[in-house]
Formats: structure tokens, sequence, C-alpha cells
């Protein structure tokens, strides 16, 4: 009994002091600001297609969540082969990945537009960025499309996109407005023109260039076509059955996330900033210099102290009182004990 009110005794020192418990042990975070990005990052040959479903392998993390994803207003050109190697059903397929983008993406007038061109031995823009500003105009506008049959002029497509598609007179926002210029490129064959150089001067003017490859699809040439980092801009699926698999990938690459839905370790409350985040704290109290943790402002620190003091002489006075009443009881114990013995002796 001692022992118990010693240790309660110091509690209630360390509490009247100021001294607070320990903080909970921190959940490692993955996110935006913390070195990982969440979801696989395909490329370079990668196969995102490798898992349940595809024949073989592990299932793969398809990227973030719809619900935290706002797209950031870009001007988006597909750049579609429809040549003679992909068959009606498969080009169907594509025309389901297109709404499925434009599904996952803030579409309109302000936000993201979105045009296509159509290429075999011959390029065809079916529509420009000025000309539909909802989804399910653009959803229509892909179900007219028809397959151009011969040839795979891959490097021509790119230069129509990169003359004609991202111009202002096509609907494409002026430098000045700092609008992202993104062209998506699904291919099945290897180019029957030069990719290279005509690539690099489209990538040069501002567009950044992903690069979808699908079943015999020649790496090498995706890979010389697609922006910096390959890893972020080249992807590969073994067939157009599982194709809508990128819808995530890119709804995680093209938006911009909620980085506090993602993850964080603020103590208190995460404020979205950008693709990043910062921590506040709730009223009452302040930021640490660590940034994340929170303490008690000083009146607030002063108010619990006086609290915490009149609890201790609470307790103590309890403890007080069961040591006198276990005394008590002992005392009685001790006298019953020996007039039991008393009575055995007679």
């Amino acid at each position: 009994m001692a022992r118990a009110l010693l240790a309660l005794y110091c509690c209630c020192v360390a509490l009247l002091t100021g001294a607070r418990g320990t903080r909970d042990a921190r959940r490692p975070v993955y996110g935006p600001g913390h070195g990982h990005r969440p979801g696989y990052r395909p490329g370079h040959g990668h196969r995102p297609g490798y898992g349940p479903g595809y024949g073989h392998g592990p299932a793969t993390n398809w990227g973030a969540p719809a619900e935290v994803c706002k797209s950031r207003p870009l001007d988006l050109i597909f750049i579609i082969d429809s040549s003679r190697s992909v068959r009606p059903a498969e080009f169907e397929k594509v025309k389901v990945f297109l709404s499925d983008m434009v599904d996952s993406l803030e579409i309109g007038q302000d936000v993201t537009r979105v045009g296509l061109v159509n290429y075999a031995s011959t390029v065809n823009i079916e529509f420009r960025l000025s000309a539909y500003h909802n989804k399910a105009q653009l959803k229509q506008a892909f179900s007219r499309i028809d397959p151009l049959s011969t040839g795979t002029m891959t490097g021509l497509a790119i230069k129509t996109a990169m003359e004609q598609a991202f111009t202002e007179g096509s609907g494409a926002r002026p430098q000045s407005k700092n609008i992202g210029k993104v062209a998506i490129i699904v291919t099945d064959g290897r180019p029957q023109d030069k990719v290279e150089d005509v690539s690099a001067a489209a990538r040069a003017s501002g567009i950044e260039i992903y690069a979808v490859g699908v079943d015999r699809a020649d790496m090498k040439s995706l890979r010389l076509m697609a922006s910096q980092p390959l890893d972020d801009h080249v992807f590969y699926v073994e067939t157009y059955g599982v194709i809508e698999k990128l819808t995530s990938k890119f709804r995680e690459t093209l938006c911009g996330l909620d980085a506090c839905a993602l993850g964080h370790d603020c103590e208190h409350i995460c404020v979205n900033s950008n693709a990043s985040y910062y921590c506040k704290c709730r009223v009452g109290y302040v930021l640490n210099p660590d940034k994340k943790t929170c303490s008690q402002s000083n009146e607030e620190a002063r108010s619990d102290v006086s609290e915490d003091a009149c609890m201790c002489e609470a307790q103590i006075a309890f403890q007080k009182k069961v040591h006198h009443n276990i005394k008590e009881i002992t005392s009685k114990l001790d006298d019953l004990t020996r007039r039991v013995q008393q009575f055995r002796l007679r």
C-alpha cells in the first residue's frame, strides 16, 4: 500500500510540473512529400496487365481511388491507332477505355478539354479540343469513330496533333494560361515511319506524351515517343481486352490527388496544399517545431495543471481512507484469529 501511495504521489508531482504522457507511435506515411507515390509505376517493358484476370502473377494496385481525385485542367489529345491489326471488337474496347478515361476526369471548357486523332496510313482529326465540353457529348463522339484500317503512321499522327490539334485555333488554351498539354498514344504495332525526331519536337513544344502499347507493340518505339521519366509515361497491356485497367493508373497520373486522404502524420488537422499538405492544430494548441505534432498553449496547460492537482488531491485522500480501513480490518482479523487459537487450546 505504501508503494502504491508513493507511485501515486510521484504521478501527481509529474502532472503538476507539466509533464505529459508519451505520444502514440505514428504509423508510416506514404504519399506526396514522403518519397513514395501510391500505386505501381509500370514502364520500360513492365506489364501492368500482369496479375489475376491476366493469366498469372499477383494482383496489382491500380492507383488512387476516384473519390480523392480532382483532375487538373488539361488540353488532352488521344492519338489512336486504328490500323488493320486492330480488329473491330478490339477497337470497341479502345472506345470503352476512352469513355472510362473521360469519366475519371473533370470535363469542361474551363477544366479539361478533349480532342481525338485517329490514324493508320492516313491521319484524321476526329474532333478538336473546342468541339465538346461535357462527358455525354464526348462519349457519343467516341461511339461514332470508325477504324481507318491500313498502315501505322505514328510519326505523322504525332506531327498532325502537334501542328493542328494543339493549336489555339483548335481549342487549345494559350501558353500564358499554363494549362498542361497531354497526348496519349495507343498503338499495337511498330510505326512505319520515324517517331524519334517528331516526338522530341512535340515534347519541346510543351506536349507531355504518354505511350500505351498493346500486344505486339514495339517497346523501343514507345520509349522513343514518351516523355521522361519513362517509368511514368510508358505502359503496356497484353490485350485490348484489359486496356480499361489503365484508367485508374491515368487517373492517378493526370489528377491532383487529395494528399491528406492518401495518408498523413499530422496529429490534429491536415490541410491540402497543391500536391502536398501541411499540419494545423486545434484551438488552444500550438504546432511544435516538427510541424506535425501539437502542444497545449500556456493558458490551456495551466488550466489542465489546476484540474490535475485537484484530481491528484482527491486520489490521495481516497487512498488514505482505503489504507485506514484496511488497517482496521487487518486489526480485527488479527483479534479474531487470536480468539480462535485460544478457543482451540481449551
